[in-house]
Order: structure tokens, then C-alpha cells, then sequence
């Protein structure tokens, strides 16, 4: 008989076995006096794999561009000149529909490399096809440049395909530009091979990043995706050309910045986001691979940095957090506190857990949402609205409420809480019999709200 851990332990013995989030909100629902409405709706990037411009780097955090354009759908004819926000661009979903539908769009980005496939992905759509198509055939394929010294890149690639990616590197190093033009070329070229490492490599992000153990990767592998990657981009340009000339001029900018800190100096009408969950996924160390080959962090300490200023994860340094639970100047309120301190508890009973610093890491999480909330506020028009696709959590056999502790934070900021829906069902990745949700929460800003 298999000897069980304590993890295992601690799960087989949870309370919250075979649990639901629908009968732990209840005194949350009740308090803010408001229901949560079914209503299924594609939210996930997944689809978004097969959509023009999406496609040409993949974002698997995001969430649909089905879902971004039926929200804009719905809301567009409610004011005049519509300006869409987005405080967590992430790949740039929210602002690609945004321009598709002629609207102008703005958007913050930590993350440097998603910050720049953003920009490329919605500011390069006057590119020529052929332009694409001729620089990549200029690639020299003698010129070898090798990878950032702090990756493991001999044991994350095959030996052969590794020599490819070098030989695409360089070249792509080699590329001299004159102009902006010729620059917006290179950057959609950048952006195909930053979509290949994966691919080729010996790791999956499902969703986090990990080894692979079936993965069977040819040497000539790089250059082959590369090619397809690049006939995608020069097909979805042509596409754009012919159909949505009219939208290529669209105003379109993305920020590298701090959501938590950034003050807009102009206003918007729609705010479309999904923040960061309280799931334990480290955004940075995920695609630390694309950020350095791309040549956005050059050791693990800039990664660290990045890290340091999101908004918090579990795998974030206990010094941050030992600094935070010094603090006395944070957000909170009664529930909060009322789940820190079960959460504490919960993880003294058991004197084991992955973090004993999870409360203050919730804490945090919070207190980091609230302030970006703070500044989408004052940037909202009267009557604009807030969305968010956001997920709940399970942590240590406590229930948090993510999307209710926002909708109140909201109200408390201000907005009315217009509706929440339940877009599908999720499970907690600590105890998989219990049930928790994915919900789009809406916010209005009254017109006599100041900010």
C-alpha cells in the first residue's frame, strides 16, 4: 500500500472534499444582496489558436476574442466614441478586437515580451506581405548566435534542433533595418520565433511550464515552424489588407508598465480584463524561455524583478512578502481578514503547506487588485463599464470569493455592481472533488462617481 504524504493526507482528510463554491458564497451573496447568473460563455484562449492575428502568438492565459467582441457588441451603441482599456494587456486579445471593430484601444503590460507582441500584433498591420516574406528569405543560415548564458538550453532542446534555433537566432540578430518600416518587419519576425521555442523544445505549458517526457522533435524542426509561422502572419496581413484597410489606422497602443502604479491621462468607456488568478501560476518563470531569447531579461535575477512587481503569486520571494506582512498600509476589509486568518489557521492545524506565508500572499493579491481597480476607476467615463473574467480559489480548505471580494471592491470604489455570470464550471487544483467557477463580472460607474 502506497504511503501517503502529508499533501495527500491533507487533501483525502479536506472538509471541502466533494464541496461546492455555490453553498460557500452564500453569505457573501447574501451580504452584497445580489445572485450569480448562469450563463455559459466561451472565455477561454484555446479558440483563439485558429483567429487571425491571435494566432501568431499564443497567450494560453488569455481569454477568446469571441468573448472580447460579443462584450463590445453589446455595449457599443451605449456611448459615442468608445475607448476600450485593458490594465492586463497579456498578448494583446482586448486591443485586437478592439481595432478589428474600429475602436480605439489602450493597454498596460508588465511582462515586456507580452508587452511587445502586443504592440507588434495590433501596430503592424500595414506591413507588406512580401516584405515579411523577402526579410525572412534574407535569414542567413551560417550565422549562429547562442542562447542567453542563464537558460538551460542544453537540456530544454535536442542537441540538433538547438543548432537550428542558434542558426535562426543569429540570423535574425544579423538582419540590419533602416527604417521603421523595415523595423516593423523584424519585430513580426521576432515575434514568429519567440511562438516556435516551445514547440520545438524539450517542455509543454499545460499550463505551466514543465518537462516532457513524449515530446519527439526533429532536427530541422525550427526552421520548419518558422516558415509556417511566418506564411500565417503574411496570409493574415493580405487578409487585413483587403478587408480591413479601413481599420489599419485605429489608434492602438500598449504600455510596458505597472497597471498597479499607471495613471491614464485619458479616459475610456470599456475596461475588458482578466487578471491574474490566485492559482499558483508564475507568469514570469512561464515564459522566461521566449523573454530570454528575445533578449527581455538577461538572467534570472531581471526575471525576479518582473516578478516582484506583478501582481503576486505564490512563487513569489518570501522577502517581498516578509516586507508586505510589515505594512500597515493596505486594502482589507471584514472578509478578508475573516479568510487570512482561517487561512493561518487552517495551515498552523496543519503544520505543513507549500507556503506558510499564504495568508499575507492573499492579502497581498488583494491589496496589489485593488489599487489597479483604483486607477481603472478614475480613467472610467460616467456610465463606463468594468469587466473582468476572473476565478475563485480554494486555499488550505478555505473558500475565497475572488470575483464577489472584487464586485465589492468595486461597489466600495464606487461602481454598481450590474450583474455577475457564471461563464463555466472549474475544480480546485487542491482538492479536485470540489467545484469551484469562472464568472464575468460587470461594473458600472455612476455618473455622479468622481473617481
Amino acid at each position: 500500500m502506497e504511503k501517503l504524504n502529508a499533501r495527500k493526507r491533507n487533501i483525502l482528510n479536506s472538509p471541502k472534499a466533494g464541496g461546492c463554491c455555490d453553498e460557500d458564497s452564500i453569505p457573501y451573496l447574501k451580504d452584497l444582496g445580489i445572485e450569480i447568473v448562469d450563463k455559459k460563455q466561451p472565455i477561454q484562449f484555446t479558440p483563439n489558436f485558429s483567429e487571425h492575428v491571435h494566432r501568431w502568438s499564443a497567450y494560453i492565459q488569455g481569454f477568446s476574442a469571441e468573448f472580447v467582441q460579443s462584450t463590445i457588441n453589446k455595449y457599443h451603441k451605449e456611448y459615442n466614441c468608445l475607448r476600450i482599456l485593458d490594465p492586463f494587456a497579456g498578448c494583446g486579445t482586448v486591443l485586437i478586437q478592439s481595432k478589428f471593430s474600429g475602436y480605439p484601444s489602450f493597454g498596460t503590460e508588465l511582462n515586456p515580451l507580452l508587452a511587445f507582441i502586443a504592440n507588434v500584433k495590433v501596430n503592424s498591420w500595414d506591413v507588406s506581405p512580401n516584405a515579411l516574406i523577402e526579410m525572412y528569405k534574407s535569414i542567413p543560415k551560417d550565422i549562429s548566435k547562442a542562447p542567453p548564458t542563464f537558460l538551460k538550453s542544453k537540456d530544454q532542446f535536442r542537441h540538433g534542433v538547438l543548432k537550428n534555433i542558434e542558426k535562426i537566432y543569429g540570423g535574425l540578430d544579423f538582419i540590419t533595418v533602416k527604417n521603421k518600416t523595415e523595423q516593423k518587419v523584424k519585430d513580426l519576425l521576432k515575434v514568429a520565433f519567440s511562438s516556435i521555442l516551445i514547440e520545438c523544445s524539450n517542455l509543454k505549458r499545460t499550463p505551466c511550464l514543465g518537462y516532457s517526457k513524449s515530446k519527439q522533435i526533429i532536427d530541422n524542426a525550427p526552421w520548419m515552424l518558422m516558415e509556417k509561422n511566418v506564411r500565417i502572419i503574411a496570409n493574415d496581413l493580405n487578409i487585413i489588407q483587403k478587408h480591413f484597410a479601413d481599420k489599419i489606422a485605429v489608434d492602438s497602443q500598449v504600455v510596458c508598465t505597472n497597471a498597479m502604479t499607471y495613471k491614464h491621462p485619458n479616459f475610456f468607456d470599456l475596461a475588458i480584463t482578466s487578471p491574474p488568478y490566485m492559482n499558483g501560476l508564475d507568469y514570469v518563470m512561464n515564459y522566461k524561455i521566449e523573454m530570454g531569447w528575445l533578449e527581455f531579461i538577461s538572467s534570472q535575477k531581471d526575471a525576479k524583478k518582473i516578478k516582484d512587481e506583478m501582481v503576486v503569486c505564490d512563487n513569489v520571494s518570501k522577502g517581498l512578502i516578509k516586507n508586505f506582512s510589515e505594512s500597515n498600509s493596505r486594502y482589507t476589509n471584514d472578509w478578508l481578514d475573516d479568510i487570512v486568518l482561517h487561512i493561518k489557521r487552517n495551515i498552523d492545524r496543519r503544520g505543513n503547506y507549500r507556503r506558510i506565508d499564504m495568508p499575507f500572499i492573499v492579502a497581498k493579491y488583494f491589496d496589489d487588485l485593488y489599487k489597479v481597480m483604483k486607477n481603472v476607476v478614475n480613467a472610467l467615463n460616467p456610465r463606463g463599464r468594468f469587466i473582468l473574467v476572473i476565478g475563485d480559489s480554494l486555499i488550505a480548505d478555505v473558500y475565497v470569493p475572488t470575483d464577489l471580494i472584487m464586485a465589492r471592491i468595486g461597489r466600495e470604489l464606487g461602481l454598481e455592481i450590474e450583474k455577475i455570470e457564471r461563464a463555466r464550471n472549474r475544480r480546485s487544483g487542491q482538492v479536485r472533488s470540489y467545484r469551484l467557477r469562472e464568472t464575468i463580472l460587470t461594473l458600472r460607474k455612476d455618473k455622479r462617481t468622481d473617481g
